[in-house]
């Protein structure tokens, strides 16, 4: 093997590697199923748990009808809508935060109407941060259904038409069925990507124990004050990820 590719790609390995190692190797084994059982650690976990789901569930509602417009239909700016689409994959999360706050705050364009018409507020709430997460999440599960639909074979669909299917019947009988792993795919990213928002969560919706205090913020208070407790809270967050690539690996690696 010509060591002037293996040197950059061992040390890249090591780059990425050796942090997750460290954190496994100063983690307080010993008394981790304590720090699990701590009140904070479990209201962070659900709170964490609960939001990403919803937020799942919003992009589901959303984004799949999103993705079949792009994949299936033509239209003027569609290639500019894709990439507005994708721009929060790239968007610091801090600044989707800050534009949330412009949007949906008390003084924004739509918060302010929403309060006055409504008392909604929801900056610093539980569904501002479920909103955060499903702003910065949405963009991996419309590309994932995106790319199934543009991969699945469109005589199926031609074929339920010329029945006499309806556009709806088509959709819920034959198109989901046939991108259901896409979408599956695509689901569990949005909600992976959901559960390790910080930066437009923390700016939109605040960092308030039992409110809108996620892992992630709580991994970021608990460095201050309690290293430990951030360890396991990171070992957690890691978990999960681990968990999510393993379900997924089948999707990306192809056996030869």
């Amino acid at each position: 093997m010509p060591w002037v590719l293996v040197l950059p790609a061992v040390l890249g390995l090591a780059f990425l590697v050796l942090p997750l190692a460290g954190l496994l190797i100063r983690a307080p084994w010993s008394t981790l199923g304590t720090r699990l059982g701590e009140p904070q650690v479990l209201e962070a976990l659900r709170l964490s748990l609960v939001t990403s789901t919803l937020a799942t569930a919003l992009c589901l509602v959303l984004g799949v009808p999103l993705a079949w417009v792009l994949a299936r239909t033509g239209f003027p700016g569609r290639g500019l809508v894709r990439a507005l689409v994708t721009v929060p994959l790239v968007l610091p999360p801090v600044v989707g935060g800050v534009a949330l706050l412009l949007v949906l705050g008390r003084r924004g364009i739509v918060g302010r109407w929403l309060e006055s018409a409504f008392g909604v507020s929801l900056p610093f709430t539980t569904a501002g941060v479920v909103l955060a997460e499903a702003f910065v999440a949405m963009p991996f599960l419309v590309i994932s259904v995106e790319g199934a639909l543009r991969g699945a074979d469109p005589r199926y669909e031609e074929a339920a038409a010329t029945l006499g299917a309806s556009r709806w019947t088509i959709f819920r009988r034959v198109t989901l069925p046939m991108v259901a792993p896409g979408i599956a795919a695509g689901a569990i990213l949005c909600w992976a990507r959901a559960l390790g928002e910080f930066g437009a969560t923390i700016t939109f919706a605040g960092n308030f124990p039992g409110r809108t205090q996620t892992m992630p913020l709580a991994v970021y208070l608990a460095l201050e004050t309690d290293p430990e407790a951030a360890i396991v809270l990171s070992l957690v967050l890691l978990t999960v990820s681990v968990v999510i690539l393993a379900a997924l690996r089948d999707r990306w690696v192809s056996t030869p």
